[in-house]
Order: C-alpha cells, then sequence, then structure tokens
C-alpha cells in the first residue's frame, strides 16, 4: 500500500484503525480517504487496506 506517498508493507490485511494504531497516529482530528474516497470513521473498523491501495491520511490544521 501507498500511505500518504510512501510505500508501506503489511504482512496481513489491516483496516483504517489498525494502521493508525500501527503508524502511532490519534484519530481524533483526522480524515483517511482511500483510492481518493473518503472513509466514514464508522467504517474504520470494517474498511480492509488492499496491498495497492492509496491511502491518504490527513489532520485538521487550524488557522488562517
Amino acid at each position: 500500500m501507498i500511505v500518504n506517498g510512501v510505500v508501506r508493507v503489511s504482512e496481513t490485511p489491516t483496516d483504517v484503525v489498525s494502521l493508525l494504531e500501527e503508524m502511532g497516529i490519534e484519530p481524533r482530528g483526522i480524515a483517511v480517504a482511500i483510492n481518493g474516497e473518503v472513509v466514514r470513521r464508522s467504517q474504520w473498523t470494517s474498511t480492509v487496506i488492499a496491498s495497492d491501495d492509496r491511502v491518504e491520511i490527513v489532520t485538521a490544521v487550524a488557522g488562517g
């Protein structure tokens, strides 16, 4: 899989929550898209990321 432009190898299929945990990312204020489609937070545990998926993880930033 490619996460934020970086190739990441996973030996087993993983869901969004597990990926965030593996990467040490706090899920608050995070949005996740897989192959250009935003994944609803309620679907993070049931959404499996395939080895050829492109994942984008973005953080909301306050400011102006």
